[in-house]
């Protein structure tokens, strides 16, 4: 049985472009995650009113790739302790988390990101929230870098490994 998890690491394209090559991940999408208005335009999140952020659904098949294993890729490319930026984008909407869905994950994360905060001088800023509301963002940003290859990317595809590719 296939589970989703919403990861948010900065700009939406790069961090879905990564995880969709990766195996054992079945589908992603790009969205507004954890905001406060019903089914946002990228227009309004950018604003920083809605509280909401930019964020990836993935869905995987937790038999072919643990959800430590999702979120350790996710830090291959993300500063943790960083807040509301990633890279070259500054916002709220930039802002780092993992939104979980089912319950039984909160304590997966949370040791992840204890064991994170082990290799840093400064404090992990991540979220690890329950799943509040996510909104498909517009159809342009659906897959936007397999759409437009030369496209600004914050995340080196680079990171992952040929055995880890689909």
């Amino acid at each position: 049985m296939e589970k989703t998890i919403v990861f948010a690491g900065g700009c939406f394209w790069g961090v879905q472009a990564y995880f969709q090559r990766l195996k054992g991940v079945s589908d992603t999408s790009v969205g507004y995650a954890q905001g406060h208005e019903k089914n946002p335009s990228y227009e309004e999140v950018k604003s920083q009113k809605t509280g909401a952020c930019e964020a990836v659904r993935i869905v995987y098949d937790p038999s072919a790739i643990t959800l430590g294993t999702l979120i350790d890729h996710l830090f291959r490319f993300i500063d943790p302790t960083v807040n509301d930026h990633q890279a070259h984008d500054y916002g709220s909407q930039y802002r780092t988390g993992i939104y979980y869905v089912d319950p039984e994950d909160k304590k997966v994360i949370a040791a992840k990101l204890k064991a994170l905060a082990k290799k840093y001088d400064k404090p992990i800023l991540t979220d690890n929230q329950p799943l509040k509301t996510f909104y498909e963002a517009e159809g342009y940003h659906q897959h936007y870098l397999d759409k437009n290859p030369t496209g600004y990317c914050h995340v080196n595809l680079n990171l992952l490994k040929p055995d880890e590719r689909k």
